[in-house]
Protein backbone atom coordinates (compact mmCIF):
# COMPACT_ATOMS: atom_id res chain seq x y z
CA UNK A 1 0.00 0.00 0.00
CA UNK A 2 2.78 2.46 0.97
CA UNK A 3 4.62 1.79 -2.31
CA UNK A 4 1.57 2.96 -4.27
CA UNK A 5 1.30 6.11 -2.15
CA UNK A 6 4.98 6.92 -2.71
CA UNK A 7 4.57 6.30 -6.46
CA UNK A 8 1.58 8.62 -6.67
CA UNK A 9 3.46 11.28 -4.66
CA UNK A 10 6.51 11.13 -6.89
CA UNK A 11 4.38 11.37 -10.02
CA UNK A 12 2.61 14.39 -8.61
CA UNK A 13 5.99 16.03 -7.89
CA UNK A 14 7.07 15.24 -11.44
CA UNK A 15 4.00 16.97 -12.83
CA UNK A 16 4.71 20.02 -10.67
CA UNK A 17 8.32 20.09 -11.89
CA UNK A 18 7.07 19.97 -15.47
CA UNK A 19 4.97 23.05 -14.81
CA UNK A 20 8.09 24.90 -13.54
CA UNK A 21 10.02 23.81 -16.64
CA UNK A 22 7.15 24.80 -18.91
CA UNK A 23 8.80 27.92 -20.41
CA UNK A 24 11.92 25.93 -21.36
CA UNK A 25 9.98 23.14 -23.14
CA UNK A 26 8.15 23.26 -26.44
CA UNK A 27 4.33 23.13 -26.10
CA UNK A 28 4.13 19.76 -27.89
CA UNK A 29 6.80 18.20 -25.63
CA UNK A 30 5.07 19.55 -22.53
CA UNK A 31 1.71 18.15 -23.66
CA UNK A 32 3.23 14.72 -24.42
CA UNK A 33 5.07 14.43 -21.09
CA UNK A 34 2.10 15.67 -19.09
CA UNK A 35 -0.30 13.25 -20.78
CA UNK A 36 2.09 10.34 -20.20
CA UNK A 37 2.55 11.15 -16.51
CA UNK A 38 -1.17 11.74 -15.98
CA UNK A 39 -1.96 8.39 -17.59
CA UNK A 40 0.52 6.64 -15.30
CA UNK A 41 -0.93 8.48 -12.30
CA UNK A 42 -4.46 7.38 -13.20
CA UNK A 43 -3.39 3.76 -13.67
CA UNK A 44 -1.48 3.74 -10.38
CA UNK A 45 -4.66 4.68 -8.56
CA UNK A 46 -7.05 2.44 -10.53
CA UNK A 47 -8.55 -0.69 -9.03
CA UNK A 48 -7.01 -2.70 -11.84
CA UNK A 49 -3.53 -1.22 -11.35
CA UNK A 50 -3.66 -1.80 -7.61
CA UNK A 51 -4.71 -5.43 -8.13
CA UNK A 52 -1.88 -6.10 -10.59
CA UNK A 53 0.66 -4.69 -8.12
CA UNK A 54 -0.77 -6.80 -5.30
CA UNK A 55 -0.69 -9.97 -7.43
CA UNK A 56 2.94 -9.35 -8.32
CA UNK A 57 3.80 -9.27 -4.62
CA UNK A 58 1.68 -12.36 -3.86
CA UNK A 59 2.95 -14.59 -6.70
CA UNK A 60 5.97 -16.39 -5.25
CA UNK A 61 7.41 -19.75 -6.24
CA UNK A 62 6.67 -22.71 -3.97
CA UNK A 63 9.41 -24.09 -1.73
CA UNK A 64 9.20 -27.40 -3.59
CA UNK A 65 8.32 -26.97 -7.26
CA UNK A 66 7.88 -29.52 -10.06
CA UNK A 67 10.78 -30.56 -12.30
CA UNK A 68 9.09 -33.13 -14.59
CA UNK A 69 5.40 -33.08 -15.56
CA UNK A 70 3.65 -35.76 -17.64
CA UNK A 71 0.52 -34.62 -19.49
CA UNK A 72 -2.05 -36.68 -21.41
CA UNK A 73 -4.09 -37.75 -23.22
CA UNK A 74 -6.09 -35.54 -25.60
CA UNK A 75 -4.26 -33.60 -28.31
CA UNK A 76 -5.25 -32.17 -31.67
CA UNK A 77 -4.91 -29.21 -34.03
CA UNK A 78 -7.37 -26.41 -33.37
CA UNK A 79 -8.82 -24.54 -36.34
CA UNK A 80 -9.89 -21.20 -34.86
CA UNK A 81 -12.18 -18.77 -36.65
CA UNK A 82 -15.31 -16.66 -36.29
CA UNK A 83 -18.35 -18.88 -35.71
CA UNK A 84 -20.71 -16.45 -37.42
CA UNK A 85 -18.47 -16.22 -40.50
CA UNK A 86 -18.16 -20.00 -40.80
CA UNK A 87 -21.92 -20.51 -40.50
CA UNK A 88 -22.44 -17.85 -43.16
CA UNK A 89 -19.90 -19.61 -45.41
CA UNK A 90 -21.79 -22.88 -44.87
CA UNK A 91 -25.09 -21.22 -45.76
CA UNK A 92 -26.61 -21.86 -42.32
CA UNK A 93 -29.39 -19.37 -41.63
CA UNK A 94 -29.67 -17.89 -38.11
CA UNK A 95 -32.60 -19.24 -36.11
CA UNK A 96 -33.63 -20.24 -32.62
CA UNK A 97 -31.04 -21.73 -30.34
CA UNK A 98 -31.34 -25.33 -29.18
CA UNK A 99 -29.01 -27.47 -27.09
CA UNK A 100 -27.96 -30.71 -28.80
CA UNK A 101 -25.99 -33.33 -26.86
CA UNK A 102 -24.55 -34.63 -30.16
CA UNK A 103 -24.45 -32.80 -33.51
CA UNK A 104 -25.45 -34.68 -36.64
CA UNK A 105 -26.05 -31.92 -39.23
CA UNK A 106 -25.33 -28.30 -40.12
CA UNK A 107 -28.72 -27.39 -38.70
CA UNK A 108 -27.80 -28.95 -35.34
CA UNK A 109 -24.55 -26.99 -35.44
CA UNK A 110 -26.34 -23.69 -36.07
CA UNK A 111 -28.90 -24.29 -33.31
CA UNK A 112 -26.31 -25.35 -30.73
CA UNK A 113 -24.01 -22.45 -31.58
CA UNK A 114 -26.90 -19.98 -31.21
CA UNK A 115 -27.94 -21.56 -27.89
CA UNK A 116 -24.52 -21.10 -26.26
CA UNK A 117 -23.70 -17.80 -27.97
CA UNK A 118 -26.89 -16.38 -26.47
CA UNK A 119 -25.66 -17.40 -23.00
CA UNK A 120 -22.05 -16.38 -23.64
CA UNK A 121 -21.08 -19.85 -22.41
CA UNK A 122 -18.34 -22.20 -23.59
CA UNK A 123 -19.37 -25.65 -24.83
CA UNK A 124 -17.92 -28.66 -26.65
CA UNK A 125 -19.83 -31.20 -28.76
CA UNK A 126 -19.18 -34.32 -30.84
CA UNK A 127 -20.21 -34.24 -34.52
CA UNK A 128 -21.43 -37.74 -35.40
CA UNK A 129 -21.57 -37.55 -39.23
CA UNK A 130 -17.99 -38.04 -40.45
CA UNK A 131 -18.56 -36.99 -44.07
CA UNK A 132 -20.44 -33.83 -43.11
CA UNK A 133 -17.82 -32.95 -40.50
CA UNK A 134 -14.91 -33.33 -42.93
CA UNK A 135 -16.68 -30.99 -45.38
CA UNK A 136 -17.24 -28.41 -42.63
CA UNK A 137 -13.62 -28.82 -41.44
CA UNK A 138 -12.28 -28.27 -44.95
CA UNK A 139 -14.41 -25.13 -45.34
CA UNK A 140 -13.20 -23.88 -41.97
CA UNK A 141 -9.48 -24.54 -42.53
CA UNK A 142 -9.58 -22.85 -45.96
CA UNK A 143 -11.41 -19.77 -44.64
CA UNK A 144 -9.25 -16.62 -44.94
CA UNK A 145 -9.67 -15.85 -41.24
CA UNK A 146 -8.80 -19.33 -39.94
CA UNK A 147 -5.74 -19.94 -37.75
CA UNK A 148 -4.17 -23.26 -36.70
CA UNK A 149 -2.97 -23.85 -33.14
CA UNK A 150 -2.01 -26.57 -30.69
CA UNK A 151 -5.29 -28.01 -29.37
CA UNK A 152 -6.65 -30.48 -26.84
CA UNK A 153 -6.59 -29.84 -23.09
CA UNK A 154 -3.52 -32.01 -22.49
CA UNK A 155 -1.48 -30.49 -25.32
CA UNK A 156 -2.50 -26.97 -24.31
CA UNK A 157 -1.55 -27.54 -20.67
CA UNK A 158 1.73 -29.11 -21.76
CA UNK A 159 2.45 -26.22 -24.13
CA UNK A 160 1.74 -23.66 -21.38
CA UNK A 161 3.96 -25.46 -18.84
CA UNK A 162 6.73 -25.82 -21.44
CA UNK A 163 7.21 -22.04 -21.52
CA UNK A 164 8.99 -22.52 -18.17
CA UNK A 165 12.56 -23.55 -19.08
CA UNK A 166 13.07 -25.30 -15.72
CA UNK A 167 10.36 -27.86 -16.51
CA UNK A 168 10.63 -31.00 -18.61
CA UNK A 169 7.27 -31.93 -20.19
CA UNK A 170 6.11 -35.31 -21.50
CA UNK A 171 3.02 -35.22 -23.75
CA UNK A 172 1.09 -38.33 -24.74
CA UNK A 173 -1.83 -38.07 -27.13
CA UNK A 174 -2.62 -38.60 -30.81
CA UNK A 175 0.11 -36.31 -32.18
CA UNK A 176 0.12 -35.92 -35.95
CA UNK A 177 2.74 -34.13 -38.08
CA UNK A 178 1.14 -30.66 -37.92
CA UNK A 179 0.68 -30.78 -34.16
CA UNK A 180 4.25 -32.02 -33.65
CA UNK A 181 5.47 -29.05 -35.68
CA UNK A 182 3.46 -26.63 -33.51
CA UNK A 183 4.64 -27.99 -30.14
CA UNK A 184 7.31 -26.28 -28.03
CA UNK A 185 10.80 -27.81 -28.26
CA UNK A 186 10.63 -28.46 -24.51
CA UNK A 187 7.78 -30.98 -25.01
CA UNK A 188 8.84 -34.63 -25.36
CA UNK A 189 6.50 -36.88 -27.37
CA UNK A 190 7.03 -40.67 -27.12
CA UNK A 191 7.34 -42.34 -30.56
CA UNK A 192 4.36 -44.58 -29.70
CA UNK A 193 2.24 -41.43 -29.37
CA UNK A 194 2.82 -40.27 -32.96
CA UNK A 195 0.27 -40.96 -35.70
CA UNK A 196 0.16 -40.28 -39.45
CA UNK A 197 -2.85 -37.93 -39.46
CA UNK A 198 -3.80 -35.06 -37.18
CA UNK A 199 -7.11 -34.79 -35.39
CA UNK A 200 -8.76 -31.43 -36.10
CA UNK A 201 -11.12 -29.54 -33.76
CA UNK A 202 -13.12 -26.53 -34.92
CA UNK A 203 -13.20 -23.58 -32.51
CA UNK A 204 -15.97 -21.13 -33.36
CA UNK A 205 -15.30 -17.86 -31.53
CA UNK A 206 -17.62 -14.90 -30.96
CA UNK A 207 -17.03 -11.49 -29.43
CA UNK A 208 -18.97 -9.61 -26.75
CA UNK A 209 -21.94 -7.88 -28.37
CA UNK A 210 -21.59 -9.83 -31.64
CA UNK A 211 -24.93 -10.65 -33.27
CA UNK A 212 -26.22 -13.53 -35.37
CA UNK A 213 -29.88 -13.18 -36.23
CA UNK A 214 -31.71 -12.48 -32.99
CA UNK A 215 -28.85 -13.73 -30.82
CA UNK A 216 -26.49 -11.23 -29.17
CA UNK A 217 -23.48 -12.54 -27.20
CA UNK A 218 -23.25 -11.09 -23.67
CA UNK A 219 -19.49 -11.77 -23.62
CA UNK A 220 -16.78 -13.34 -25.72
CA UNK A 221 -16.45 -17.13 -25.73
CA UNK A 222 -16.24 -20.14 -28.04
CA UNK A 223 -18.08 -23.25 -29.25
CA UNK A 224 -15.97 -26.34 -30.01
CA UNK A 225 -16.91 -29.40 -32.06
CA UNK A 226 -15.11 -32.34 -33.68
CA UNK A 227 -15.38 -35.83 -35.10
CA UNK A 228 -12.41 -37.10 -33.17
CA UNK A 229 -12.15 -40.88 -32.89
CA UNK A 230 -8.61 -41.20 -31.46
CA UNK A 231 -9.22 -38.85 -28.56
CA UNK A 232 -12.78 -40.10 -28.21
CA UNK A 233 -11.54 -43.61 -27.43
CA UNK A 234 -8.63 -42.39 -25.25
CA UNK A 235 -6.37 -44.42 -27.54
CA UNK A 236 -3.18 -43.12 -25.97
CA UNK A 237 -4.03 -43.66 -22.29
CA UNK A 238 -2.17 -46.97 -21.93
CA UNK A 239 0.84 -45.52 -23.82
CA UNK A 240 0.74 -42.56 -21.43
CA UNK A 241 0.72 -44.64 -18.25
CA UNK A 242 3.39 -47.06 -19.51
CA UNK A 243 5.69 -44.13 -20.38
CA UNK A 244 5.66 -42.82 -16.79
CA UNK A 245 8.13 -45.43 -15.51
CA UNK A 246 10.90 -44.12 -17.72
CA UNK A 247 9.97 -40.41 -17.47
CA UNK A 248 9.59 -40.38 -13.65
CA UNK A 249 7.31 -37.32 -13.34
CA UNK A 250 6.73 -35.23 -10.19
CA UNK A 251 3.18 -34.46 -11.38
CA UNK A 252 0.70 -36.10 -13.76
CA UNK A 253 -1.96 -34.02 -15.55
CA UNK A 254 -4.82 -35.99 -17.09
CA UNK A 255 -7.58 -34.76 -19.40
CA UNK A 256 -9.78 -35.93 -22.25
CA UNK A 257 -12.40 -38.05 -20.45
CA UNK A 258 -15.12 -35.80 -21.87
CA UNK A 259 -14.13 -36.87 -25.39
CA UNK A 260 -15.61 -40.33 -24.74
CA UNK A 261 -19.15 -38.93 -24.89
CA UNK A 262 -19.19 -39.58 -28.63
CA UNK A 263 -18.94 -43.33 -27.98
CA UNK A 264 -21.87 -45.69 -27.42
CA UNK A 265 -22.91 -46.10 -23.78
CA UNK A 266 -21.53 -49.66 -23.64
CA UNK A 267 -18.22 -48.72 -25.28
CA UNK A 268 -17.89 -45.67 -23.04
CA UNK A 269 -18.50 -47.66 -19.85
CA UNK A 270 -16.02 -50.36 -20.86
CA UNK A 271 -13.37 -47.80 -21.80
CA UNK A 272 -13.92 -45.88 -18.57
CA UNK A 273 -13.32 -49.04 -16.53
CA UNK A 274 -10.11 -49.64 -18.50
CA UNK A 275 -9.10 -46.02 -17.89
CA UNK A 276 -9.69 -46.42 -14.16
CA UNK A 277 -7.49 -49.54 -14.16
CA UNK A 278 -4.71 -47.68 -15.99
CA UNK A 279 -4.89 -44.61 -13.71
CA UNK A 280 -4.74 -46.96 -10.70
CA UNK A 281 -1.34 -48.13 -11.95
CA UNK A 282 0.18 -44.63 -11.47
CA UNK A 283 2.26 -44.63 -8.25
CA UNK A 284 0.31 -43.08 -5.39
CA UNK A 285 3.15 -40.73 -4.45
CA UNK A 286 2.75 -38.84 -7.77
CA UNK A 287 -0.04 -36.21 -7.57
CA UNK A 288 -2.62 -36.42 -10.38
CA UNK A 289 -4.57 -33.40 -11.65
CA UNK A 290 -7.72 -34.06 -13.72
CA UNK A 291 -8.88 -31.26 -16.03
CA UNK A 292 -12.59 -31.50 -16.77
CA UNK A 293 -14.37 -30.09 -19.84
CA UNK A 294 -17.89 -29.62 -21.17
CA UNK A 295 -20.10 -32.74 -20.86
CA UNK A 296 -23.76 -33.54 -21.49
CA UNK A 297 -24.35 -37.09 -20.20
CA UNK A 298 -25.28 -36.97 -16.50
CA UNK A 299 -24.88 -40.74 -15.99
CA UNK A 300 -21.34 -40.59 -17.38
CA UNK A 301 -20.48 -37.63 -15.15
CA UNK A 302 -21.96 -39.40 -12.15
CA UNK A 303 -19.82 -42.50 -12.86
CA UNK A 304 -16.66 -40.40 -13.10
CA UNK A 305 -17.52 -38.66 -9.85
CA UNK A 306 -18.90 -41.34 -7.59
CA UNK A 307 -17.02 -44.60 -7.97
CA UNK A 308 -14.63 -44.17 -10.86
CA UNK A 309 -12.10 -41.39 -11.34
CA UNK A 310 -12.51 -38.73 -8.63
CA UNK A 311 -11.18 -40.95 -5.80
CA UNK A 312 -8.00 -41.64 -7.83
CA UNK A 313 -6.96 -38.03 -8.50
CA UNK A 314 -5.59 -35.41 -6.11
CA UNK A 315 -6.80 -32.30 -7.91
CA UNK A 316 -9.41 -31.24 -10.46
CA UNK A 317 -9.88 -28.13 -12.59
CA UNK A 318 -13.25 -26.98 -13.92
CA UNK A 319 -15.32 -23.95 -14.93
CA UNK A 320 -18.83 -22.77 -14.03
CA UNK A 321 -20.65 -24.86 -16.66
CA UNK A 322 -18.89 -28.04 -15.58
CA UNK A 323 -19.46 -27.28 -11.89
CA UNK A 324 -23.20 -26.80 -12.36
CA UNK A 325 -23.48 -29.92 -14.52
CA UNK A 326 -21.58 -31.89 -11.90
CA UNK A 327 -23.94 -30.97 -9.06
CA UNK A 328 -26.96 -31.63 -11.28
CA UNK A 329 -25.61 -35.07 -12.23
CA UNK A 330 -25.03 -36.05 -8.59
CA UNK A 331 -28.02 -34.25 -7.02
CA UNK A 332 -25.73 -31.99 -5.04
CA UNK A 333 -26.42 -28.54 -3.57
CA UNK A 334 -28.23 -26.06 -5.84
CA UNK A 335 -28.90 -28.89 -8.34
CA UNK A 336 -32.27 -27.30 -9.20
CA UNK A 337 -30.46 -24.32 -10.72
CA UNK A 338 -30.80 -24.79 -14.48
CA UNK A 339 -28.23 -22.18 -15.55
CA UNK A 340 -26.20 -19.26 -14.25
CA UNK A 341 -27.63 -15.78 -14.55
CA UNK A 342 -24.73 -13.43 -15.20
CA UNK A 343 -21.68 -13.83 -12.96
CA UNK A 344 -22.00 -17.10 -10.96
CA UNK A 345 -22.93 -16.34 -7.35
CA UNK A 346 -19.85 -16.87 -5.16
CA UNK A 347 -21.91 -18.34 -2.30
CA UNK A 348 -23.51 -20.94 -4.57
CA UNK A 349 -20.17 -21.85 -6.18
CA UNK A 350 -18.60 -22.12 -2.72
CA UNK A 351 -21.38 -24.45 -1.51
CA UNK A 352 -20.89 -26.83 -4.46
CA UNK A 353 -17.09 -26.85 -4.16
CA UNK A 354 -17.34 -27.52 -0.41
CA UNK A 355 -19.78 -30.38 -1.05
CA UNK A 356 -17.48 -32.03 -3.62
CA UNK A 357 -14.57 -32.19 -1.17
CA UNK A 358 -16.77 -33.09 1.81
CA UNK A 359 -18.62 -35.88 -0.02
CA UNK A 360 -15.98 -37.11 -2.45
CA UNK A 361 -12.66 -35.78 -1.14
CA UNK A 362 -10.08 -37.28 1.18
CA UNK A 363 -11.04 -37.96 4.79
CA UNK A 364 -9.74 -40.35 7.43
CA UNK A 365 -12.69 -42.66 6.67
CA UNK A 366 -12.83 -42.39 2.87
CA UNK A 367 -10.26 -43.97 0.47
CA UNK A 368 -10.13 -40.92 -1.81
CA UNK A 369 -7.09 -38.89 -2.84
CA UNK A 370 -9.04 -35.76 -3.91
CA UNK A 371 -7.85 -32.73 -1.91
CA UNK A 372 -7.84 -29.78 -4.34
CA UNK A 373 -10.22 -28.05 -6.78
CA UNK A 374 -9.32 -25.12 -9.04
CA UNK A 375 -12.50 -23.35 -10.13
CA UNK A 376 -12.30 -20.69 -12.82
CA UNK A 377 -14.97 -18.47 -14.33
CA UNK A 378 -14.69 -15.27 -16.36
CA UNK A 379 -14.88 -12.86 -13.39
CA UNK A 380 -13.08 -14.73 -10.59
CA UNK A 381 -11.22 -17.88 -9.52
CA UNK A 382 -11.39 -20.01 -6.37
CA UNK A 383 -8.87 -22.60 -5.17
CA UNK A 384 -10.29 -25.00 -2.58
CA UNK A 385 -8.09 -27.43 -0.65
CA UNK A 386 -8.39 -29.92 2.19
CA UNK A 387 -6.15 -28.55 4.94
CA UNK A 388 -2.70 -30.12 5.24
CA UNK A 389 -2.18 -31.28 1.65
CA UNK A 390 -1.35 -28.21 -0.46
CA UNK A 391 0.68 -25.04 0.01
CA UNK A 392 1.26 -21.72 -1.78
CA UNK A 393 -2.36 -21.57 -2.93
CA UNK A 394 -2.67 -17.77 -2.56
CA UNK A 395 0.16 -17.44 -5.09
CA UNK A 396 -1.38 -20.17 -7.27
CA UNK A 397 -4.82 -18.56 -7.55
CA UNK A 398 -3.26 -15.15 -8.21
CA UNK A 399 -1.01 -16.65 -10.90
CA UNK A 400 -4.03 -18.25 -12.58
CA UNK A 401 -5.88 -14.92 -12.59
CA UNK A 402 -2.83 -13.15 -14.01
CA UNK A 403 -2.60 -15.77 -16.78
CA UNK A 404 -6.25 -15.15 -17.68
CA UNK A 405 -5.59 -11.42 -18.08
CA UNK A 406 -2.48 -11.83 -20.20
CA UNK A 407 -3.51 -14.73 -22.44
CA UNK A 408 -6.95 -13.36 -23.35
CA UNK A 409 -5.42 -10.01 -24.36
CA UNK A 410 -2.28 -11.63 -25.86
CA UNK A 411 0.08 -9.43 -23.81
CA UNK A 412 3.25 -10.36 -21.91
CA UNK A 413 2.05 -8.55 -18.79
CA UNK A 414 -1.39 -7.25 -17.82
CA UNK A 415 -2.11 -3.97 -19.60
CA UNK A 416 -4.55 -2.21 -17.25
CA UNK A 417 -5.94 -0.15 -20.14
CA UNK A 418 -7.12 -3.38 -21.85
CA UNK A 419 -8.82 -5.07 -18.89
CA UNK A 420 -11.61 -4.31 -16.43
CA UNK A 421 -12.82 -5.60 -13.09
CA UNK A 422 -16.07 -7.57 -13.39
CA UNK A 423 -16.10 -9.55 -10.14
CA UNK A 424 -18.28 -8.52 -7.19
CA UNK A 425 -16.31 -6.59 -4.57
CA UNK A 426 -18.67 -7.89 -1.88
CA UNK A 427 -20.14 -11.38 -1.56
CA UNK A 428 -21.26 -14.00 0.94
CA UNK A 429 -19.38 -17.29 1.27
CA UNK A 430 -22.47 -19.57 1.35
CA UNK A 431 -26.12 -19.60 0.39
CA UNK A 432 -26.86 -22.61 2.62
CA UNK A 433 -25.09 -22.12 5.94
CA UNK A 434 -24.70 -18.96 8.00
CA UNK A 435 -22.34 -17.09 5.68
CA UNK A 436 -19.47 -14.72 6.16
CA UNK A 437 -19.61 -11.48 4.20
CA UNK A 438 -16.38 -10.61 2.42
CA UNK A 439 -15.29 -7.30 0.92
CA UNK A 440 -12.44 -7.23 -1.59
CA UNK A 441 -9.60 -4.77 -1.05
CA UNK A 442 -7.84 -4.18 -4.42
CA UNK A 443 -4.54 -3.87 -2.53
CA UNK A 444 -5.07 -7.38 -1.09
CA UNK A 445 -7.15 -9.09 -3.82
CA UNK A 446 -6.59 -12.69 -2.66
CA UNK A 447 -9.04 -13.45 0.17
CA UNK A 448 -9.07 -16.59 2.31
CA UNK A 449 -11.73 -18.31 4.39
CA UNK A 450 -12.19 -21.69 6.13
CA UNK A 451 -15.09 -24.10 6.34
CA UNK A 452 -14.78 -27.33 8.35
CA UNK A 453 -11.16 -28.14 7.53
CA UNK A 454 -11.36 -26.85 3.96
CA UNK A 455 -9.61 -23.66 2.81
CA UNK A 456 -10.89 -21.29 0.12
CA UNK A 457 -8.65 -18.84 -1.76
CA UNK A 458 -10.54 -16.34 -3.95
CA UNK A 459 -9.34 -13.62 -6.31
CA UNK A 460 -11.08 -11.50 -8.95
CA UNK A 461 -10.00 -11.69 -12.58
CA UNK A 462 -9.22 -8.68 -14.76
CA UNK A 463 -11.33 -9.39 -17.85
CA UNK A 464 -9.93 -8.52 -21.27
CA UNK A 465 -12.05 -5.85 -23.00
CA UNK A 466 -11.29 -7.10 -26.52
CA UNK A 467 -10.05 -10.70 -26.21
CA UNK A 468 -7.73 -11.91 -28.92
CA UNK A 469 -8.27 -15.63 -28.28
CA UNK A 470 -10.45 -17.41 -25.71
CA UNK A 471 -9.74 -21.04 -26.57
CA UNK A 472 -7.46 -22.80 -24.12
CA UNK A 473 -7.89 -20.10 -21.49
CA UNK A 474 -9.09 -22.54 -18.82
CA UNK A 475 -6.17 -24.88 -19.57
CA UNK A 476 -3.68 -22.01 -19.25
CA UNK A 477 -5.27 -20.97 -15.94
CA UNK A 478 -5.09 -24.51 -14.53
CA UNK A 479 -1.51 -24.97 -15.76
CA UNK A 480 -0.37 -21.74 -14.14
CA UNK A 481 -2.16 -22.60 -10.89
CA UNK A 482 -0.42 -25.99 -10.83
CA UNK A 483 2.95 -24.43 -11.59
CA UNK A 484 2.75 -22.35 -8.39
CA UNK A 485 1.17 -25.07 -6.24
CA UNK A 486 3.06 -27.21 -3.77
CA UNK A 487 1.89 -30.70 -2.82
CA UNK A 488 2.98 -31.59 0.70
CA UNK A 489 4.59 -35.06 1.09
CA UNK A 490 2.27 -37.43 2.94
Amino acid sequence: MWQRSVCVGLLALALGYLCLLGPELSPSALRHLSASLLGTLRRAGSLEGRMVSAWQAAIVRPARGWARVAVGVNACVDVVLSGVKLLEALGVEPGDGKNHAVLSSRRDLGEAFAHFMDKGAAAERFFSDAESFHHIARTASEHPGAQLYVGGNAALIGQKLATNPDLKILLCGPVGPKLHELLDDNVVVPPESMQERDEFHLILEYQAGEEWGRVRAPNANRFIFSHDLSNGALNMLEVFVSSLDEFQPDLVVLSGLHMMEGQSKEMRQRRLMEAVASISDIPTDIPIHLELASMTDQDFMSNIMHQQVFPLVNSIGLNEQELLFLTQAASGPHASLTSWSGIPDVGIVSDILFWILKEHGKTTERPSDLTRIHFHTLAYHILVTVDGYWGNQAAAVAAGARAAGTQACATETIDTTKVFLKAPLEFVTSQIEAPSKISINPDEPVVHWHREGISFHFTPVLVCKDPVRTVGLGDAISAEGLLYSEAYPQ
